[in-house]
């Protein structure tokens, strides 16, 4: 490591909390799928900012909005109408299922969470939420209530309205444990940290039949897998209703991360029947709706629209997705089981001591990547990345877990 980096290292030490352990990395700039560090060298980013970052690092369509909008207008309160809060409201229900007709813009997933339990409370007057082991939803205090895993919960669990879990793709868990005291059952169309599991064919079509039985809400929490992600601009829209005539539409939908492009914003989404049982001053923010935000992420619905991101999620994904399968049926002594959709994909690996130190060692060669739930190689990279870029990056971190 050079000495300005170890300097800068020792400055952090001084200052931060320190609740995070970091990669022997300082980041300076990034440019499309490629970030830059203090002393230099390049890496390919196959995280993306946590899936954040869906239309690359410093897009010149966002960096130009955001500055567009910094000089005229960053900051105002939510008592006043304004311009880029109702272009991204309009643009973004313009691409959701129809049965969604309402929008409210926060700063993080988390928040949006929260702000879906709250609807879901005021629309039932219910308390009990159900949701699903090993999912992750946010660390709020609302949101850690209905965290599936220990690891986060357990810690304040004295200080949360814990829910009930039941087992990921487990319908009829689920169905018992859904009852007349459930305000909502909330679950990912694809848990993203708890290990890339995607949900079962006629699970969230199961989900939504029971929840409206037992006069319950259904959110869908599509903070990792919405905005293109999965190769559908909503995960939900990979599960048709048993009839064909539509794509499984929740009650709420939370989104985030890739909404912003890098600037933080959030958002929930409801249908009208919802958003009829809220009153003024059910829920606020200083930031919610916040001009700037908004802005940015308006542009980044546009770039992914007017660039096809969405289709090229679905192909650049299923293409990658052979590659792991081709790689796991390779080496079975290395890798297990290949999951996910369009660019959010994941591999099981066998050798946990390996695993833990991938990322590291990742680094080393000029990749950042993800290991997630102990064993799960996690890739989300921009939707726009070069393929020849991700396959190159993926190539080395393969070799990596080959040995």
């Amino acid at each position: 490591m050079s000495q300005r980096f170890e300097s800068l290292v020792a400055r952090e030490a001084r200052v931060f909390l320190p609740v995070v352990k970091r990669l022997p990395v300082v980041l300076v700039e990034g440019r499309g799928a490629r970030v830059r560090d203090v002393d230099g060298r390049e890496y390919v980013d196959l995280t993306g900012g946590w899936g954040v970052t869906a239309i690359g690092h410093s897009h010149p369509a966002l960096v130009a909005a955001i500055a567009e909008q910094a000089g005229r207008l960053m900051q105002t309160t939510n008592l006043f109408y304004t311009l880029p809060q109702l272009d991204l409201a309009e643009r973004l229900l313009a691409v959701v299922p129809d049965a969604l007709t309402r929008a409210f813009f926060v700063s993080s997933g988390a928040e949006a969470m929260d702000g879906a339990l709250k609807l879901a409370h005021r629309a039932t007057g219910r308390t009990k939420f159900v949701s699903t082991t090993q999912s992750f939803h946010g660390r709020t205090l609302g949101a850690l209530g209905i965290i599936g895993q220990e690891k986060h919960r357990v810690p304040y669990q004295r200080m949360v309205q814990e829910g009930c879990f039941v087992p990921f793709g487990d319908l009829d868990a689920a169905a018992r444990a859904v009852d007349a005291d459930t305000a909502a059952f909330v679950v990912e169309p694809i848990q993203g940290e708890g290990g890339v599991h995607v949900a079962p064919a006629g699970y969230l079509a199961g989900l939504r039949e029971r929840t409206r039985a037992a006069g319950a809400l259904l959110i869908l929490d599509e903070i990792q897998t919405g905005i293109g992600r999965t190769g559908r601009w909503l995960a939900l829209e990979h599960e048709p209703l048993p009839d064909g005539s539509g794509p499984v539409v929740p009650d709420i939908v939370t989104l985030g991360k890739g909404l912003g492009g890098g600037f933080p914003i959030a958002g929930f989404l409801c249908t009208e029947d919802v958003a009829k049982t809220v009153s003024l001053g059910d829920h606020g923010g200083t930031y919610a709706g916040n001009p700037l935000a908004c802005a940015a992420a308006d542009t980044v619905l546009r770039v992914i629209a007017e660039d096809g991101l969405v289709a090229r999620a679905a192909e650049l994904g299923a293409r990658t997705l052979g590659r792991l399968h081709a790689f796991a049926a390779e080496h079975p002594e290395r890798a297990g089981e290949v999951r996910g959709r369009g660019l959010l994909l994941g591999m099981e690996l066998r050798d946990l001591d390996a695993a833990a130190t991938l990322s590291q060692r990742a680094v080393a060669r000029g990749v950042l990547v993800n290991v997630t739930a102990g064993n799960v190689l996690r890739l989300f990279p921009a939707l726009n990345i070069p393929e020849h870029e991700l396959s190159g990056a993926l190539e080395t971190v393969l070799d990596l877990i080959a040995g």
